[in-house]
């Protein structure tokens, strides 16, 4: 395209799909947060909206978008993004008496949970779950107490490995409470669904589903809480930053280039 050229909204949006999420290998137009594009001759706006109230998330993003708009048209005399971010959830009286930065953290820790790791992976079939199921019994014999979430909602495999069926029962106060194994507490939509039934689902279901299962499940006391994500990067993986601060993470691979 040279500088004669009118921009369009279709280069506008081609351009930015070389802007990547912060820590995540997908783009912000494969996350859905480009809702507006405007073109006047050779300048451009961009109305981006996140999910996470995070201004220095959101000022991130919105400095790699006019970079790369400025590094991809050829002709641009003007980049306006525009970046909107929901308000953070109030600060608590127990935040600020834990020593927490109140009004800054837009993801509260979890009552009662002193550790969240993450156990992932690059692909499937490399041994993610059951090095999840592995470590977090081999936590559970240490003398900790240990909570284990399958995060993999299209294909959840920690009922099977712990060997629970059956669904889990609804306390007085409708919290869900996590089967346990093996002194582990576990939760997985395994336990929701039929085994036959498949899940069809788009990512605000998962999305949903990830926040209930880290605040509707009555996990009690716990030293860790390891979660079972599914392979690659996507939409649990994003949900599950999103909703509460991880301590840590756990990478699953093989030798094999595919994985």
């Amino acid at each position: 395209m040279n500088s004669t050229t009118e921009i369009q909204q279709e280069d506008v949006l081609n351009a930015l799909r070389d802007v990547k999420y912060p820590g995540y290998s997908r783009d912000i137009v494969s996350f859905g947060l480009v809702k507006e594009i405007q073109v006047d001759g050779t300048a451009v706006g961009v109305l981006l909206e996140l999910t996470t109230p995070r201004p220095d998330i959101g000022e991130q993003i919105a400095e790699a978008a006019r970079l790369v708009l400025r590094d991809k048209l050829p002709g641009l005399s003007d980049a306006h993004v525009q970046v909107k971010v929901p308000n953070p959830p109030p600060a608590t009286a127990s935040g600020a008496a834990a020593g927490g930065q109140t009004g800054s953290l837009p993801r509260n820790r979890l009552p009662g949970i002193r550790r969240v790791l993450a156990v992932a992976s690059g692909k499937g079939g490399v041994g993610k779950s059951t090095c999840a199921v592995n470590l977090a019994c081999a936590l559970s014999l240490l003398g900790n107490k240990v909570g284990l979430m399958d995060g993999d909602i299209y294909g959840p495999s920690v009922p099977l490995m712990m060997g629970v069926q059956g669904r889990p029962e609804i306390s007085p106060e409708e919290k869900i409470l996590p089967p346990t194994a093996h002194s582990v507490k576990l939760m997985s939509m395994g336990f929701l669904l039929d085994p036959d039934q498949a899940v069809i689902w788009r990512g605000p279901m998962i999305q949903k589903t990830i926040q209930q299962f880290v605040g509707q499940v009555d996990w009690g006391e716990l030293d860790y809480l390891l979660v079972d994500l599914p392979p690659g990067t996507g939409d649990a993986q994003l949900s599950l930053c999103q909703t509460v601060p991880l301590d840590g993470g756990v990478i699953i691979t093989t030798p094999q280039d595919a994985s």
